[in-house]
């Protein structure tokens, strides 16, 4: 089953249990992957996007939120960062597992190998390799220095 049917499906069960909450979650994730289609087809593409595309944006949903919740938690408006972390849960639903970090490290090793970097210059492409196979099973802008440092 797809992605996307597994939100279609999870969106009408969270019409018929009345679960307003995690209703307008679904509902956002929703109209964010709407709007990249809508962006794609002004761009001249089809207009339909893939599950990267959906994981990307998934991954980027869930760290506004976080960023969100922390920043609520430090103005004192608890209620509000306890409502931005329930979504987060919701999203982290059609999310893969996260990678631990002696994972992310094999990645990186299995990246550098696959690619033969040897220098910073070729951060891009050991990037485009851990992206086209961990979109949404890491954090890039983590493993972004986790590179440098191991080209360096």
């Amino acid at each position: 089953m797809s992605l996307r049917e597994r939100l279609q499906i999870s969106l009408k069960e969270a019409m018929k249990a009345k679960e307003a909450d995690r209703l307008s979650t679904l509902r956002l994730i929703n109209a964010a992957i709407k709007d990249r289609e809508i962006a794609a087809r002004g761009e001249g593409g089809e207009g339909e996007v893939g599950e990267p595309d959906i994981l990307a944006i998934l991954g980027k949903m869930v760290k506004q939120r976080q960023e969100s919740a922390r920043a609520y938690e430090e103005g004192g408006r608890l209620e509000l960062a306890e409502k931005e972390l329930a979504e987060v849960r919701v999203i982290e639903e059609f999310l893969p597992r996260q990678l631990s970090a002696e994972e992310v490290q094999a990645a990186i090793g299995a990246a550098v190998a696959e690619v033969g970097a040897d220098s910073i210059r070729d951060m891009g492409k050991v990037m485009a390799v851990l992206k086209g196979k961990y979109t949404g099973q890491m954090d890039f802008g983590t493993v972004g220095p986790m590179v440098k440092a191991r080209l360096s």
